[in-house]
């Protein structure tokens, strides 16, 4: 059972997304806060998997919270729902270190599969998110480029399909390899160009001319 926390400063949305799990057989919320600071005193008291997350709260807005979530419970995933599509917020909550990023008007299916997607280890970006880091990526294109890695053709292969939003289990089903084979050249693509996370190799990817075929 995936255990989630909502933490945002309107109830009626953290009715709605109850709503929209509640009958679900492997997501349960189990706590709900309305400010950073009462998200972080309930972490500490309930057992929580995952987090969804507020940008715009009181007292400890959804930027610092994640922050210290990542700083106090490492391995509590955090997902941020927002009404805020710009560039400038993705990439603040990119560098809190949120695996996950999407729009409060997403619905039930959408919900479901970035829970599911974070909780197995990826990162989970709504189409629209997607589509504003590239497009910030791009006008950053022709800046200085970190110094270019050299990479295996298999590596610069999975890097692509990375950079394509496809996840690990379609990446080996398109290169006719197993999926513990894709999931090592992720973490060594991790190791070698010295990145953070997915969105790491997607902006290095791009900068250097290898997000598409």
């Amino acid at each position: 059972m995936i255990k989630v926390a909502i933490a945002d400063d309107h109830q009626m949305f953290i009715d709605g997304i109850k709503s929209l799990i509640k009958g679900n057989k492997t997501i349960q919320v189990v706590a709900e806060a309305n400010n950073g600071e009462a998200l972080l005193e309930t972490l500490t008291k309930t057992p929580v998997n995952l987090i969804l997350m507020d940008v715009n709260m009181p007292v400890m807005d959804g930027i610092e919270t994640t922050k210290k979530v990542k700083e106090l419970f490492p391995d509590i995933k955090v997902i941020m729902l927002t009404m805020f599509g710009t560039r400038d917020y993705i990439e603040k909550l990119l560098r809190a270190g949120a695996n996950g990023y999407i729009l409060k008007n997403t619905g039930k299916e959408e919900l479901t599969t970035a829970i599911e997607k974070v909780m197995q280890g990826e990162s989970y970006f709504s189409k629209e998110v997607t589509e504003r880091i590239m497009e910030g990526l791009q006008g950053k294109k022709n800046e200085t480029n970190p110094m270019m890695v050299e990479l295996t053709e298999r590596e610069k292969d999975v890097l692509r399909l990375i950079a394509q939003e496809l996840t690990s289990h379609e990446i080996a089903d398109k290169l006719f390899i197993s999926f513990h084979t894709v999931e090592t050249h992720r973490k060594n693509l991790i190791s070698k160009l010295q990145v953070k996370n997915i969105a790491g190799l997607v902006k290095y990817a791009v900068q250097n001319g290898l997000a598409t075929d």
